[in-house]
């Protein structure tokens, strides 16, 4: 009887724990978060921790704008498609981060490139919680709201101009200088090569049409999101051929953004892993384009482009950190091994077609948003000169 009593105290004692400390659970987990509903929002870390393609609500503080997996930038927005939100304002581990797919109707409102000084504020939206840019996500949004109470935004980090970047290199020439530079440009932000198609997006955007991109050997403008594999679509050309060196769409060289451009796919194919020289055929889609068995000549307007890619190329990657060493030379048909001419030609391009300011733009905004390195090349084009001839 005893026994009975002792085991009835001992179940009052275990019902009376679980009843007052479940609601301390609540009361924890609720501070930690909410319900996903519109009245108590995920957090991030919450909808980081969920993505299985529910629609809920998140709130966070808006900390930048992704440009791929692991780069977030917080200053110079390309465009208005993404925004990242955190559960603290200042932020700075991507882990810590969702990314928030901005549907067209909201861009004007909340993307970053029209309202930058959104940075640092709270922020509601609901939409699906799925990957975006290989990362934890919400997309297909159906609601924004600013939340009261704006967080201090957090200067971003200055960036060093190009007389500092360069300081290494000043009073080089020769080997010595191809040598300083590429200790500066060298180890890189990478990208993956699905990545590579929203950056080319942005890089290669037409400064007369913000939804179109240019293509490189055409110089047609054609809507950003015609890309693929078909005919007419535009695809990601290796300037450098991917061939010459035998590095394929590997991250490094093969998702290079400094020679990595859009052109039309089938021009592409014909183009092909072809060296560069003058002469030949002019191609039936893409005028002012010569080829024949051994060469590709680009319209005159990218000769000058396609020459300083190249020399970026052959500064860029120097055989160390298990790179391919890649070297000009004044051949053509050069097939796998790691060269590409024709160095003289080249040379005699960069001279005839100089520096434009498309070219300009488009290496500060790899600079900036995507790799933190520059074509050297751009900056200074007499560099050339003092390494080559």
């Amino acid at each position: 009887m005893l026994y009975n009593r002792k085991k009835r105290l001992l179940f009052f004692f275990i019902l009376v724990a679980f009843l007052v400390l479940q609601p301390l659970q609540l009361v924890i987990t609720n501070a930690a978060g909410g319900y996903g509903t519109w009245s108590s929002p995920y957090s991030v870390s919450q909808a980081i921790s969920s993505q299985n393609g529910s629609i809920k609500t998140v709130e966070g503080y808006i900390v930048g704008q992704p440009t791929s997996t692991s780069t977030v930038i917080t200053s110079h927005f390309p465009n208005d498609y993404a925004l990242a939100l955190a559960d603290d304002p200042s932020e700075s581990n991507t882990a810590e981060m969702i990314y928030v797919q901005i549907p067209s109707s909201f861009r004007s409102a909340y993307g970053l490139h029209s309202n930058p000084s959104l940075m640092g504020e709270k922020l509601k939206v609901t939409g699906t919680l799925t990957d975006y840019f290989a990362h934890a996500g919400l997309k297909s949004s159906t609601a924004f709201e600013i939340q009261g109470g704006s967080a201090p935004v957090p200067e971003p980090e200055p960036q060093p101009s190009p007389d500092t970047y360069y300081e290494a290199a000043y009073g080089k020439t020769g080997e010595e200088l191809k040598t300083a530079l590429h200790h500066i440009i060298d180890d890189h932000t990478e990208l993956s090569y699905s990545n590579v198609w929203e950056a080319l997006r942005v890089t290669d955007e037409d400064p007369n049409n913000p939804n179109n991109v240019i293509l490189l050997y055409t110089g047609r403008s054609q809507g950003k999101h015609t890309n693929g594999g078909n005919a007419d679509d535009w695809n990601r050309e290796h300037v450098w051929a991917k061939s010459h060196g035998d590095f394929g769409t590997s991250m490094g060289p093969g998702t290079d953004l400094h020679h990595l451009r859009p052109t039309d796919a089938s021009v592409n194919s014909s183009r092909s892993n072809l060296d560069f020289d003058n002469g030949g055929r002019e191609h039936s889609e893409a005028d002012g384009n010569y080829y024949d068995s051994d060469s590709w000549e680009p319209r005159d307007s990218v000769k000058g482009d396609v020459a300083r890619m190249l020399f970026y190329m052959a500064v860029r990657y120097e055989g160390d950190s298990g790179e391919p060493d890649l070297e000009l030379n004044n051949l053509v048909n050069n097939g796998s091994n790691p060269y590409h001419g024709k160095l003289s030609v080249l040379l005699q391009w960069h001279k005839e077609d100089p520096v434009d300011q498309f070219e300009r733009e488009r290496n500060e905004r790899i600079y900036i948003n995507y790799q933190k390195n520059r074509n050297p090349f751009i900056d200074h084009p007499e560099w050339a000169s003092a390494i080559w001839e």
